[in-house]
């Protein structure tokens, strides 16, 4: 008698997004798992787990049907990709394109034409799949894509397909309905590459991260078991009964892993379409949503927003800040206008899918005070558990742990990219030495939390020094007339680069550049945060901050326009 064995299905079982796209349709069949706001039209949609699982079999079969051809361990299949809002149909094809061993690329429809263009034509995209709301941004890029693209496919709550030059095209919703809603998800291996995401190109062109399955798995699994550790007395935890609303783009790194948190959860999910400060609240107000992550902006939005106090927010307890320092003063002051709310930071890129760090409360943190805690929100945080991070100094060794020595985080783990996409000199460029080179500036207090300083790029030296100005930029943000804030270094013949501070009031204000010096001089040199030579010698008072695609204050969009900052700037004597 021969024994057999399967450890395919035992030892070797595949970490794959399947497991997670088929919990929620198991355990949570009939509830209402998906809810959709138009945010054109304010018409909603509500799908039960199962009629969304059905749909997203529908969609796995039509791309069988397209001839969409699956990858291999570490061999991308075909690449399909999406300019798609944060809709249900947007994370039917989260799951179908990977699941059934294709590869997804959303593309980020707010970088530059041309940087679109390059995305498709470097990934080599096979179909296009893209929202209604989309068509003119397609049009005008069809000329230059069409000999890549094979077949376009068109989205919308509305029937029937737009009179376009758009040749190809398909109607989503009619592909759906020729399709069988039962589907045999292939037994994939998890070295199989499931998505593929494009860096915002503000250093250059952009560059491809790719994912495997056994990658964003394992970074799911080990952000819940984060959150299980957590010792944060103000944390509600809700564990099922949360219902998150995904406000980060799902074209933006996994949409820092929603997509995949939410489903494996069994949340229930609220889409807005996108975001809207209006829409914000209405759908907080009405699905009682509890959490979102969010980018710093979208707090000063709110806080700006005269009608805020119209709508019940008190549902929402748990907010996450990603995609730049979550100022203590921001934070303060959102909290301060919603009860309730609690605000906590975090760090990632495009590279680490995205999560690297977090805000944590150690345990026996617990007892302090509120104040004496809100300061361990705001700071990065923790490494998740299954990284190794570091910060490290010029050449490679790892700096002290004294909240003073500045170097750069290093980072290795099973969710940080391998290699760039079909680019060796850029892969090169970031790891070596065995850790991937993140490029951001941090420094390590004695609690051995990691403290975001800055990028290598941003960092202002003047003579010996350098002044890191993410402290600056939240030490500003502090100051009680102030919504939001931004520091750059510009060039002085005397001391090589000299700070400028860009500053946006909160509505009504009337203060000068001079008091925002006052204030930094008393909040900040004679408490010791910063030295007399840190404070800025320039100030601009703007009605907005220059932003990236993905809401960080664009830096390098300021130093190409200096000249009309440094027309509006006042030079303030400070010694």
């Amino acid at each position: 008698m021969v024994n057999r064995t399967y450890p395919e299905f035992s030892s070797h079982y595949p970490l794959l997004l399947t497991t997670f796209m088929k919990r929620p349709v198991k355990v949570y069949p009939n509830e209402i798992g998906v809810v959709y706001r138009n945010h054109i039209t304010g018409k909603y949609y509500r799908f039960t787990w199962l009629e969304w699982y059905k749909r997203t079999c529908r969609l796995a079969n039509a791309l069988k049907t397209l001839k969409i051809k699956p990858g291999g361990p570490f061999k991308p299949g075909d690449r399909i990709a999406t300019m798609a809002l944060n809709t249900h149909r947007h994370l039917e094809i989260y799951y179908a394109a990977p699941c059934s061993g294709a590869m997804l690329h959303p593309i980020n429809v707010r970088l530059s034409q041309d940087h679109i263009i390059f995305t498709i034509k470097h990934a080599e995209d096979k179909i296009l799949f893209f929202d209604d709301s989309l068509l003119p941004l397609v049009e005008g890029i069809y000329d230059k894509i069409k000999d890549t693209i094979k077949k376009f496919v068109y989205m919308s709550d509305k029937s029937g397909l737009p009179d376009t030059k758009i040749q190809n095209l398909y109607e989503y919703e009619e592909l759906l309905k020729e399709e069988s809603d039962v589907f045999e998800w292939p037994h994939l291996s998890e070295d199989n590459y499931a998505t593929l995401c494009y860096t915002t190109g503000t250093t250059g062109l952009p560059k491809g991260s790719m994912f495997t399955h056994r990658a964003i798995y394992l970074l799911i699994i080990h952000g819940l078991a984060y959150g299980v550790f957590s010792n944060d007395p103000s944390r509600v935890y809700l564990g099922e009964n949360a219902i998150p609303m995904i406000i980060t783009p799902l074209f933006h790194i996994h949409a820092w892993g929603a997509p995949f948190y939410h489903v494996f959860m069994a949340l229930r999910i609220v889409l807005p379409g996108t975001f809207t400060v209006e829409g914000f609240c209405e759908l907080v107000q009405t699905e009682k949503v509890t959490s979102v992550a969010v980018v710093p902006t979208i707090l000063a939005l709110l806080l700006e927003y005269k009608d805020l106090d119209k709508y019940d927010l008190s549902s929402l307890v748990s907010v996450a800040v990603g995609g730049g320092a979550l100022p203590l003063g921001l934070k303060t002051k959102i909290e301060k206008k919603i009860p309730g709310f609690t605000a906590s930071s975090g760090y990632g890129m495009t590279e680490t899918a995205p999560t690297t760090v977090a805000a944590f409360v150690k345990k026996y943190m617990k007892g302090w005070s509120k104040e004496k805690l809100d300061e361990v929100r705001v700071k990065t945080g923790l490494p998740y558990p299954g990284l190794e991070v570091d910060v490290v100094d010029e050449n490679g060794k790892p700096i002290p742990h004294d909240n003073n020595a500045l170097g750069q985080i290093v980072i290795r783990g099973p969710w940080v990219m391998e290699k760039y996409y079909k680019n060796p000199e850029k892969t090169a460029a970031v790891w070596y030495d065995g850790w991937f080179h993140t490029g951001d500036m941090a420094k390590i207090d004695e609690e051995d939390f990691l403290v975001i300083a800055d990028r290598m790029s941003d960092i202002i030296r003047s003579g010996a020094e350098m002044v890191p100005t993410v402290l600056l930029e939240n030490l500003i943000a502090m100051a009680d007339f102030v919504l939001e804030a931004t520091v750059v270094g510009v060039p002085d013949e005397v001391w090589g680069e000299k700070t400028m501070a860009i500053m946006k009031l909160v509505p009504n204000s009337n203060k000068k550049e001079e008091d925002l010096i006052e204030f930094l001089k008393t909040e900040g040199v004679d408490k010791g945060k910063i030295t007399n030579w840190m404070l800025p010698k320039l100030v601009v008072i703007v009605n907005e901050i220059p932003r990236t695609s993905v809401g960080k204050f664009n830096k390098i969009e300021i130093r190409k326009n200096l000249d009309e900052f440094l027309s509006k700037a006042k030079d303030i004597k400070t010694n």
